[in-house]
């Protein structure tokens, strides 16, 4: 009856904010807009459909890596993600992160919560400095999705004793606390992070670093799952390929289509994507054959996935020559990492700190490496010392906020599962449901 009342409350918040969004002023549609384009329309509505498979991709990635009494509760966190943060993106996530600029000229810190309350103002005009040829609430509806995807990228690290709840409360308060500021500084115009030259053409910073720290701190927080034979069963790794190979065609929506315009940037970005996806698969099955493993699906999956992360930030600013050393740089520092963390007490379930946290501090660094005109080997060294300096800031801020988020979370409603219900499966326990073959002895 207890939690029945706590899951009323919940259902009471979303239907004042149903009621509240009547009241809303509709915007104009925008058709008599001269400054769209409709190509840069089609092809921003096609990459911000790609990023939204990737979470469902995302889904049966991690899915497949879990014990098969937890395969349903791994695939629903990434899923429940889909509808949380839409929710919140319209209420007051994208004021947050690009409403009106609060802070100094240059240094602004988080968007005004009210400049967009709701999508008030956000319809089919463009907007000159975010989306001046597509209408703004396609800008805003490509940003919603990479969102999305963030929180749910954590989930892989506390994967198999988290309460559904719990985890709930947590990603709302990561998105309007962690993700939306830090979209801010990254990508606002007066974002202070942009001002002082940080390169992050589709999210490496923003997405993946802010997830691996988060994760990391999610490891920490909830502590090692208890020993059970169950703990090391992979549950389908057709399943891991499949969600690697959505991952793989979503993103090239994700960082193509952060050119926000059909054009060569967005060309290059696509061709770099795939590049360095591919470099980096075949480095982890290299490097695992090199180490005495026999090539493996999952090996070939992770690798893939690293690459696809590491030249995320980088990938409309290089040459293609230098996606494949991003690739493949990033794949073996991937692969090392995961092999280090697994001598440690930490227990990152799916390896996503060593796997997104690590490719994106990868990609970043190699970004202010290989960028046009401003990387390392061009002899500039002010872009990677502030690629440097942004790394640092990035990784308090997000491990630091995340852990705290981790305890305000867990005065409310515990994170973690009783020893019973995690060794009974988090599908019958937390959700009354199951992958039948796996419950047959």
């Amino acid at each position: 009856m207890k939690n029945s009342k706590k899951w009323l409350y919940a259902l009471l918040l979303l239907i004042v904010v149903a009621i509240v969004g009547v009241f809303v002023p509709s915007v104009e549609l925008g058709v008599d807009d001269p400054n769209i384009v409709s190509g840069d329309v089609a092809w921003m509505l096609t990459s911000t459909a790609l990023v939204l498979l990737m979470t469902p991709g995302l889904a049966f990635f991690y899915g497949g890596m879990v014990d098969p009494r937890n395969i349903i509760s791994t695939i629903l966190q990434s899923f429940v993600a889909m509808g949380i943060v839409s929710m919140i993106w319209v209420v007051v996530g994208f004021s947050l992160a690009f409403g009106d600029s609060i802070g100094p000229d240059g240094f602004g810190l988080v968007g005004n919560p009210l400049t967009f309350l709701m999508f008030k103002n956000v319809g089919g005009y463009t907007n000159p400095e975010m989306s001046p040829t597509i209408p703004f609430a396609l800008f805003a509806l490509f940003q919603l999705k990479f969102a999305i995807i963030t929180p749910a990228l954590i989930t892989g690290s506390f994967a198999g004793r988290v309460r559904f709840r719990a985890y709930m409360i947590f990603i709302s308060l990561f998105t309007i606390f962690i993700y939306a500021p830090l979209a801010h500084w990254t990508w606002h115009p007066n974002g202070f992070l942009r001002n002082m030259g940080v390169l992050d053409f589709a999210g490496g910073t923003v997405v993946h670093m802010s997830a691996g720290f988060a994760a990391l701190a999610g490891a920490m927080f909830l502590g090692k799952r208890t020993k059970s034979r169950y703990n090391e069963k992979r549950s389908n790794i057709p399943f891991v390929l499949l969600g690697a190979g959505m991952l793989w065609f979503g993103w090239f929506g994700f960082n193509a289509g952060s050119a926000l315009e059909a054009s060569s940037t967005a060309v290059l970005a696509l061709l770099n994507t795939n590049t360095a996806s591919a470099a980096a698969m075949l480095t982890w099955i290299f490097l695992d054959g090199a180490r005495g493993h026999k090539p493996s699906g999952l090996g070939a999956a992770i690798g893939l996935v690293v690459g696809l992360v590491a030249i995320t930030p980088a990938a409309g600013f290089v040459t293609v020559g230098a996606s494949i050393t991003i690739g493949v740089i990033a794949s073996i520092v991937s692969n090392y990492a995961i092999t280090l963390q697994g001598k440690t007490s930490l227990d990152d379930t799916l390896d996503v700190f060593p796997a997104h946290g690590m490719g994106g501090i990868t990609g970043m660094i190699l970004t202010a490496v290989f960028a046009h005109d401003v990387g390392l080997i061009h002899g500039e060294i002010r872009t990677f010392l502030m690629h440097i300096i942004a790394l640092v800031i990035v990784g308090i801020f997000t491990f630091g906020g995340s852990y705290i988020l981790y305890w305000i979370t867990n005065k409310f409603v515990s994170l973690r599962v009783s020893e019973y219900s995690e060794a009974k499966g988090l599908d019958i326990s937390q959700h009354d449901e199951s992958y039948s073959f796996a419950y047959k002895e």
